[in-house]
């Protein structure tokens, strides 16, 4: 894809975006999705089947090849494929099934998430944990989208402070 604004050369493309086109809301945003892998408290399985369903929705390249590490873990590689067929449910336990369902639901039909898939969900998530899922979706739909959008997924550098697998 093609770079839709412009990037001074000697700049990484998410660094100067997200760091310094627009000084008053891009720190900010880097806040927040910061906030997103620092702070969150699901199980690490089911936190990247919903940020790996959103990267696959997206088509964002940094976030298809992005793996969330916590003290030393990650998913593997063929945990993309678990999730991208998540309807079959083969190696995916409920509620990493229901994470990546909802992921998907949220990004292109939230307008009917119904009474049954609700049943389903709060059978298996707490209200907070839901809150705290969806806050991660909005996160990963709005800043993938965005990277995709200016083609700047496809011509960054993962920083080396960040994990990556």
């Amino acid at each position: 894809m093609t770079l839709r604004i412009d990037i001074p050369p000697d700049r990484d493309p998410i660094m100067y975006v997200w760091g310094e086109m627009v000084p008053g809301i891009g720190p900010a945003a880097a806040a927040f999705s910061g906030a997103v892998y620092e702070c969150s408290t699901l199980p690490l399985r089911e936190f990247e089947a919903a940020r790996l369903r959103i990267a696959q929705v997206n088509g964002c390249v940094l976030c298809l090849e992005w793996r969330t590490e916590r003290a030393g873990e990650s998913v593997d590689a063929a945990f993309a494929d678990l999730v991208a067929g998540w309807r079959v449910g083969e190696g995916l336990s409920e509620r990493e099934r229901l994470a990546a369902e909802y992921a998907e639901r949220f990004a292109l039909e939230h307008h009917d998430l119904d009474d049954a898939f609700w049943l389903r969900m709060r059978a298996s998530f707490s209200d907070r944990e839901i809150v705290e899922l969806s806050m991660c979706l909005g996160s990963w739909i709005a800043f993938g989208r965005l990277n995709r959008v200016f083609g700047i997924d496809e011509a960054c550098t993962i920083p080396s402070s960040l994990s990556r697998r």
